[in-house]
């Protein structure tokens, strides 16, 4: 055997052997798994539900200069009380926009302490009415969706006496 013909026989092996070295350099380690999103927990309303529940005068303004005269507008119309039920589920039972019967809607609470009342569990949903102000007797609920707003304007809850 000549020295030619035995390198040639060596460099062979060798070559595979540093093919597939070379080759196990070239493949990309392989990417952790990505972890699960994370579902931010729900934050809790400013009030409960419960707290809703009962009957209700009601009126609405477009102009903030119209707040004071709506609210007594608002304590006159208990004579026909608009009633806001405990609904099946824990929320409450209120009309939607452009609803004939009322839906059982969530109270919860927003990003910035703010809370909401509307359908579905998540806040600040078109459909949800922001809370303005709450102080256990006067409601003041702002429409999200700026074309319903612009039709129903800021509704102004009182409530109403207790039955004599």
């Amino acid at each position: 055997m000549t020295g030619v013909r035995l390198r040639r026989m060596l460099a062979s092996p060798v070559m595979v052997v540093g093919l597939l070295l070379l080759a196990g350099c070239a493949t990309a380690p392989t990417p952790a798994p990505e972890p699960a999103p994370v579902t931010p927990l729900p934050l809790p309303p400013a009030f409960q539900p419960q707290e809703l529940v009962g009957r209700w005068g009601f009126a609405s303004y477009h102009k903030p200069e119209d707040q004071a005269r709506t609210e007594a507008a608002a304590r006159r119309s208990c004579s026909k009380p608009y009633v806001i039920g405990r609904g099946p589920s824990g929320g409450v039972m209120m009309h939607l926009a452009d609803e004939r019967e009322p839906s059982e809607l969530t109270v919860k609470g927003g990003p910035g302490g703010k809370t909401y009342i509307g359908p579905g569990p998540l806040p600040a949903d078109q459909q949800d009415r922001e809370v303005v102000s709450f102080d256990g007797r006067v409601l003041v609920l702002r429409w999200l969706d700026p074309e319903v707003a612009g039709r129903y304007g800021i509704g102004v809850y009182v409530r109403c006496a207790p039955r004599a």
